[in-house]
């Protein structure tokens, strides 16, 4: 499959490599931009295949360039995501306005941001390596007491956690677990499904949660990435 081309245009550099880190896949070809003006010259000049850009940007705000995009014959078809902070109904106005395509809210999640990028782009999701590893996991949902169980596997996106006591899904939880000495990795994260002791969904895993990361730092990112590369990648569940 040939590879897709996603321009990226924020002027603040965070989000630039959060929302890279998580396009880290080989079919992903990603350029940058910094304001508004830079990414109409860069899709001009390379026609990406998609477009994700921050509303609010120096020299040419994201809506403005969007505009422009939609208003040129020649790129018009260019699927345009728009981003912006917290859902403001004046910002949100502004995006639609500007003919785009889709539009995400600050923070990002990987999930939100990959199925946005897989509807606009029809490309066939693929299952983030992972890798087996059994992690001793502290989790709940403060001030409550903290559980504490054992990882089945492990990914840049979650985990799978064994354990008799699971949550509902969409349940938000804290966790906290160790990669080694060095390294402890504290995030949020939800329920994204369930296998529980009356309905076992995946005979392979035993009775427990899979966690989907939802609020995670960029370096811990990073660390679990090269957790993963070296224990080695297993099949993904």
């Amino acid at each position: 499959m040939a590879r897709k081309t996603i321009l990226l245009a924020d002027d603040v550099n965070l989000f630039l490599e959060l929302e890279k880190s998580f396009l880290r896949r080989d079919e992903f070809e990603v350029l940058v931009a910094r304001n508004g003006t830079e990414a109409l010259a860069i899709t001009r000049d390379k026609r990406p295949d998609l477009v994700l850009m921050d509303l609010h940007m120096p020299e040419m705000n994201g809506d403005e360039c969007c505009r422009r995009i939609k208003g040129d014959a020649q790129l018009q078809t260019i699927p345009v995501v728009m981003i912006t902070h917290g859902g403001r109904e004046e910002d949100l106005v502004l995006c639609r306005k500007a003919g785009c395509n889709a539009i995400l809210l600050k923070p990002i999640t990987r999930h939100d941001l990959l199925s946005t990028v897989k509807r606009l782009l029809d490309i066939q999701d693929r299952a983030t390596p992972r890798c087996n590893v059994r992690l001793r996991v502290h989790y709940g949902m403060p001030p409550q007491e903290l559980l504490q169980n054992y990882s089945v596997n492990l990914s840049t996106g979650g985990m799978f956690l064994e354990t008799w006591q699971v949550l509902p899904l969409d349940t938000p939880i804290s966790l906290e677990f160790s990669l080694d000495e060095r390294q402890t990795i504290r995030c949020q994260a939800k329920v994204a499904w369930v296998n529980a002791p009356d309905l076992i969904v995946k005979p392979q895993l035993p009775v427990g949660m899979g966690l989907q990361f939802v609020d995670i730092d960029l370096e811990q990112l990073h660390a679990i990435r090269e957790f993963i590369e070296k224990k080695g990648i297993s099949p993904s569940w």
